[in-house]
């Protein structure tokens, strides 16, 4: 019995639920991940690392944002585990759930004032378990639209999770940015803990849309294809190391294109105007804000043009964007004008970065089978992110200060998104697969005992 049997409910109508569900979640999850590093760039250098120099508590305190992608592959591992024995729809409410619990007891957390070392102490525990429940929040956002997709719209219905990112940016910085008009003076006292507490009321709003979400039907087919045949059900972690490591390594590299860069043009732009270029940080924010406003909108499209053209030329198309506009770009930008910034960032984040990054939940899924889904991308794609995007905005920073110039940061972009696009390159195209065909052998589909074979 299909999953919209059991809802009462048309298969358009579960899909649009699922598609709700994965997309709301991620914004929300993401407007809460924002909203700590926003803060941390703001007050919690003051609030919680205080310090005689300045500059030592700002370090401090964008370093506790990092701590949370040291978490985000344990996230993975867990999650996926989870996710593949259990169900997606469950795992995605557990992580929503830690994601908002923590959020908000950041906005209650005593300052270091107050409680001395344990200010700041609580504070990374509680980073730490945001980025756990980040570690699972994108493998299964990105399963349950792909696998509940019509067929031939598995790209398009994916692309939708992806726009939580840069939604999260938006949401988060202008929550923040509110809270200060709010505040005003105060807000270093008590505007700060706002945007924290807000998210309460975001968290009953997406709660109460994934619990009216349905699973997976790809998930039921083959959990109920396992209990036909009675067969034990193998723990997804040691299978995906043992019988899909080109997949996994395949998931990895391929998020080299943005992994990274995404953090280059997003976070590490906002210093590097304000600092190096000493232009009024406006400059920067308004280019980010608007270039994550086209992003939203772009992503989709990429989405479902990789639906036509493929996912593997999709990406290709995206990538050369990235490394051929990579020194341009910079150029545009160390001009000082506010149209060149706003400019170079938008040909970034709308042609370069929407168009790898799109395609990334249906191409991801199309690598693993069903039984190890959520547990491969998942571990794929937050391991790249403890790589490259925690600490890329502080290696850049100490790039720069270096080299007296960023040939560094293109070097790195170009090399990084041709591992990418080696990574890509060395998989199949996907796009017209059965998902609930890969990685079994017409053995297996007879109805055979599959043999011990690794899946390409």
């Amino acid at each position: 019995m299909t999953t919209a049997h059991l809802a009462g409910l048309t298969p358009d109508q579960v899909r649009r639920k699922s598609l709700i569900s994965g997309t709301v979640g991620a914004i929300i999850e993401w407007y809460e991940y924002t909203v700590y590093g926003t803060a941390a760039a703001l007050v919690f250098g003051t609030l919680f690392f205080p310090s005689t120099e300045p500059g030592v508590s700002q370090i401090a305190a964008l370093a506790s944002f990092g701590v949370g992608f040291l978490a985000r592959p344990v996230g993975a591992f867990v999650s996926g585990h989870l996710g593949d024995r259990i169900g997606r729809k469950s795992t995605l409410i557990l992580t929503f759930l830690i994601m908002s619990i923590s959020t908000a007891a950041i906005g209650l957390l005593p300052t270091y004032q107050s409680v001395g070392f344990w200010a700041p102490v609580l504070l990374c525990v509680l980073r730490l378990t945001q980025g756990f429940a980040v570690g699972g929040e994108w493998g299964g956002a990105a399963i349950i639209a792909v696998e509940n997709a019509p067929k031939g719209r598995r790209g398009f219905f994916g692309a939708w999770p992806q726009i939580g990112v840069s939604c999260g940016l938006l949401l988060g910085t202008g929550a923040v940015a509110i809270s200060q008009a709010i505040s005003g003076d105060q807000f270093i006292v008590w505007g700060w803990r706002l945007p924290f507490l807000v998210s309460v009321v975001l968290a009953a709003v997406g709660l109460y849309i994934r619990l009216n979400a349905s699973e997976s039907p790809a998930f039921l087919a083959a959990k109920a294809e396992a209990e036909r045949k009675q067969e034990k059900q193998k723990a997804p972690i040691p299978v995906v190391f043992k019988e899909h490591r080109r997949s996994l390594i395949i998931a990895l590299f391929s998020r080299f294109a943005e992994a990274g860069n995404y953090y280059l043009f997003t976070v590490f732009l906002l210093s590097y105007v304000a600092t190096t270029l000493k232009l009024p940080a406006s400059y920067g924010l308004v280019a980010v804000m608007i270039g994550s406003a086209l992003n939203i909108a772009m992503i989709p499209v990429f989405g479902a043009i990789s639906d036509k053209i493929g996912r593997k030329n999709t990406f290709f198309f995206g990538a050369a964007v990235i490394t051929v506009s990579a020194w341009p770009i910079f150029a545009m930008i160390q001009t000082g004008n506010p149209f060149a910034i706003i400019a170079g960032v938008t040909i970034f984040l709308t042609l370069g970065h929407a168009a790898v990054y799109s395609v990334l939940p249906a191409f991801y899924c199309e690598l693993f089978p069903t039984e190890v889904r959520y547990t491969g991308i998942s571990v794929g794609y937050q391991t790249a992110a403890i790589l490259l995007a925690g600490f890329t905005p502080v290696i850049a920073s100490a790039l720069v200060l270096w080299s007296g110039g960023t040939w560094p940061l293109v070097a790195i972009i170009v090399v990084t998104t041709l591992i990418a696009v080696a990574a890509v390159a060395a998989a199949k195209e996907s796009k017209d697969l059965d998902l609930d065909t890969i990685g079994k052998t017409p053995a297996t589909l007879n109805g055979e005992p599959k043999p011990r074979t690794r899946t390409r």
